[in-house]
């Protein structure tokens, strides 16, 4: 009756900790292959994967066409997952995707650097240098991937509903306490609501795949917002036609509600191909 989602940073426990939730609780646990497959499923290009998997992601690549296509695949997925309720989501930014979400509750664990260190000497059978160097790489590549996607800082804890130190907690008594909390603090009543908004963003997100990969419209960081029955569009475009085609065929997808644009016209605007 809950859908939880994980950030972790590397060697804190939190793949295990996740997998131990989702066993507790008898949820469906979506992980990193598990989202993969689905994006490759929808449609976007496996060959690309590597270069947008929370990957270090430079300038030119965050203003690219194919950054907003692996972003919409990705929320694609997630909120897929979401739909399908009574499941734990690891990464991709899906803490973020969901943050709206009534029966959504976000975890972040982390662990003290010398736990996470020795960890790491352990699980890569690596000396200490190695393992440092491992931890900073992974930290930089994790901050650049929600920063150029999200612009989001990582470290930034209100995002958080739960932040857990497993540097002294085993796996099973962090996984008894969140399965706890998740069965205490999502009612019937959030639930419902939670579901409710899952299904509006759902419809925005379909929106945006007809708009972006049926029509091939050339608007950029195209996003959707619901209130009610009525449909606002955000984004970027260079002319007003686009803006003008967009609307119409939203009207004509969505006729019961009221469309409108709030996408920000911009001719001397061109997003890197």
């Amino acid at each position: 009756m809950a859908i939880i989602t994980v950030s972790r940073q590397l060697a804190s426990g939190g793949d295990e900790v996740s997998r131990k939730i989702a066993e507790r609780l008898g949820y469906k646990f979506f992980g990193k292959k598990e989202l993969e497959r689905r994006i490759v499923e929808l449609g976007f290009p496996e060959t690309k994967l590597a270069r947008f998997d929370e990957k270090k992601v430079g300038f030119l690549a965050g203003l690219t066409r194919s950054r907003d296509e692996y972003l919409n695949y990705l929320m694609t997925a997630i909120l897929e997952a979401a739909a399908e309720n009574n499941c734990v989501i690891v990464g991709r930014g899906s803490f973020i995707i969901l943050k709206d979400l009534e029966n959504h509750i976000s975890c972040r664990f982390i662990a003290d650097d010398a736990v996470r260190i020795e960890r790491l000497q352990n699980e890569m059978s690596c000396n200490k240098k190695s393992a440092v160097k491992k931890i900073n790489e992974t930290e930089s590549i994790q901050k650049n991937f929600y920063k150029s996607f999200f612009n989001f800082d990582i470290h930034e804890p209100t995002m958080f509903d739960v932040l857990l130190n497993t540097t002294k907690l085993d796996a099973d008594a962090l996984s008894s306490s969140i399965a706890t909390l998740c069965q205490e603090h999502v009612t019937e009543q959030k639930n419902a609501a939670g579901q409710q908004k899952i299904d509006e963003l759902l419809i925005g997100q379909r929106i945006v795949d007809i708009l972006i990969f049926l029509y091939n419209l050339d608007i950029t960081y195209l996003r959707t917002s619901i209130n009610g029955n009525k449909l606002t569009l955000h984004g970027i475009a260079d002319n007003q036609s686009v803006v003008d085609s967009a609307l119409t065929i939203v009207e004509a997808e969505l006729p019961s509600y009221q469309i409108e644009s709030a996408i920000n016209v911009t001719q001397d605007f061109k997003a890197y191909r």
